[in-house]
């Protein structure tokens, strides 16, 4: 094979990160269609609360069995059967005609999407060298900030001029037509690709991480939930998920009307922090992989991750001290891109104890964010309900951004999926 002028690997980079704006765009489009939707379908602030949780509850549920469906039968058929199924779920949502309607279409929107990140988790591992591991990890999730960053003004424009129902179709289409690219193009690993040159394939396969020997086949999900790693990795991404899931779901509410926004001035200003996300997984994830090459192994994810979790706790206290939107906007920025320095990090380990089993390991901890994450979206609009103020939220989130960064002390990769026997 002819070597490309751009490798391959860099190439399917390019189509993974697309996947994660396609993903989160769909996801955020709701946040921004919320005075629309609680009109048009008569609902209190606290029913499109459980709206936007019940997506996390669906999407939590999923992520274990999802990542396991991932490692049998690989990332080329469960790409395309998620990404077309939460597609069509996201056209179905425009159908939406009541508060129990709305409620199932979101559940079942949250569970198609639950193997995006496992899949992609398992798309590394056969695809990446170790030395690019952290950078490709952040470029993923980057994606997904850029997503909602750019997706919010786009929808808020499009819900203006065509409504919400045309807008939820319009991304509905856009998915299904990707879920079919997938499909065509990506192959599971780069051993059966024919695209790419013996070069490139030799750097992936020597360069890449290597299953242990007598790794099993299968791993029972309550072998997993009792590793001590498992149960550090799960704890720390509830903290982190706590502070990037408002930012997907009130955020964009809490901005427009603590300073009496429109629609399009709020979504300008609530895509600021999105983008400092962006480069907060960027940078972490090239933070991440210098540590690495430079002989730093365990510590090329605890340190970017302490670090991270430190900046999101002080974003998150300096909010409550805000009362302009540039400096509410400013310290939400420092906020969510130390959360997003997490991500890299955190994947990075779930694949580094994983190995041929990354998809069922990373899941299990995506399952437990996105349970904390649930509770995240109850509690901002309650926890107003019952305090008349919007504080003991952001020091709650604050709270579990500081506890984070000791439980990173504890993490490390070298634990064993199944111990010697």
């Amino acid at each position: 094979m002819k070597k490309p002028i751009i490798p391959i690997r860099y190439l399917l980079a390019v189509a993974c990160f697309f996947l994660t704006v396609l993903l989160y765009v769909d996801r955020a489009a709701i946040s921004v269609a919320k005075d629309d939707i609680t009109r048009d379908l008569n609902l209190t602030g606290e029913q499109f609360g459980w709206a936007m949780a019940v997506f996390t509850l669906g999407y939590a549920l999923f992520q274990t069995p999802s990542g396991i469906w991932a490692d049998k039968k690989g990332p080329r058929i469960v790409i395309s059967s998620i990404v077309a199924i939460w597609s069509l779920l996201t056209a179905v949502t425009g159908a939406a005609f009541n508060f129990v309607s709305l409620i199932i279409i979101r559940f079942l929107f949250g569970a198609g999407e639950a193997g995006a990140f496992p899949s992609l988790a398992k798309v590394v591992y056969k695809w990446y060298p170790l030395t690019e591991r952290g950078t490709i990890q952040g470029l993923n999730f980057s994606g997904s900030r850029l997503g909602a960053a750019f997706g919010i003004p786009v929808v808020a424009f499009i819900i203006q001029t065509l409504g919400w129902r045309e807008a939820f179709v319009i991304f509905g289409l856009i998915g299904v037509a990707f879920a079919i690219v997938w499909f065509v193009y990506f192959r599971d690993t780069p051993e059966e690709s024919s695209h790419l040159s013996d070069e490139e394939k030799t750097l992936i396969v020597q360069g890449r991480q290597q299953p242990s020997v007598g790794e099993v086949e299968n791993i029972p999900f309550l072998t997993l939930i009792r590793l001590k790693a498992m149960q550090l990795a799960m704890a720390q991404y509830i903290c982190s998920n706590f502070t990037f899931y408002f930012t997907l779901t009130w955020m964009f509410p809490f901005i427009k009307q603590k300073f009496s926004m429109s629609v399009v001035e709020a979504s300008l200003y609530t895509s600021i922090p999105l983008i400092a996300g962006f480069l907060g997984n960027v940078i972490s994830g090239i933070f991440v992989d210098v540590m690495y090459r430079n002989g730093y192994g365990k510590y090329s994810r605890r340190i970017p991750a302490m670090i991270g979790f430190a900046l999101a706790s002080f974003g998150m206290v300096m909010v409550t001290m805000s009362n302009t939107p540039i400096t509410a906007v400013i310290f939400l920025s420092i906020a969510v891109f130390g959360a997003d320095m997490t991500l890299s990090p955190s994947w990075a380990f779930c694949i580094d104890v994983g190995k041929k089993h990354a998809g069922a390991f990373s899941s299990t901890m995506n399952m437990a964010g996105n349970l904390g994450a649930f509770v995240t979206i109850i509690a901002y609009p309650y926890l107003l309900k019952w305090t008349n103020s919007q504080l003991p939220f952001f020091y709650v989130a604050a709270g579990l951004s500081f506890v984070a960064i000791f439980i990173w002390m504890f993490m490390s990769s070298d634990e064993k999926l199944i111990p010697d026997r």
